[in-house]
């Protein structure tokens, strides 16, 4: 590889993408190459739904996003792995923030869980789906 290894997870759910991290961190570690963890945290303020909320939720949300996911890479990674890891926070829809900082930093692979599916997405789950149908770098499923 000659990119980053970019690992999609959710912060909102802890422990769920613990495996997805740590298969991650495997795989930078085989070539060597840079682990990014990056997180995304819902865009509200663009909708009919963000009238709904003070002006500086969108910061207090990715304050606490970044707090969580820098808990959760020492967690999973340990503290000493965690200082060489780039970690992203990052506002919009899952899927089309992980690709489009996939393609902005060059990444070779992105890593991403997919877990129980309900019937009308059997086989991924949507954000996974979706990555997979769009990204331009090649990408590994976590179960």
């Amino acid at each position: 590889m000659t990119g980053p290894v970019l690992c999609a997870v959710d912060v909102s759910n802890p422990h769920r993408d613990d495996h997805v991290l740590r298969a991650a961190a495997r795989l930078a570690a085989l070539d060597e190459a840079q682990l990014d963890v990056i997180t995304v945290v819902p865009d509200y303020g663009m909708s009919v739904v963000g009238t709904y909320f003070e002006e500086h939720h969108h910061d207090k949300a990715v304050e606490e996003a970044r707090r969580r996911l820098n808990e959760l890479v020492a967690g999973v990674v340990g503290e000493e792995a965690n200082a060489q890891v780039r970690h992203l926070v990052v506002t919009g829809n899952a899927y089309d923030e992980i690709l489009r900082v996939a393609e902005a930093d060059g990444a070779s692979l992105i890593v991403i869980g997919a877990h129980k599916p309900d019937f009308r997405d059997y086989l991924l789950g949507p954000n996974a789906a979706r990555v997979v149908r769009h990204s331009k770098c090649s990408v590994f499923v976590v179960r």
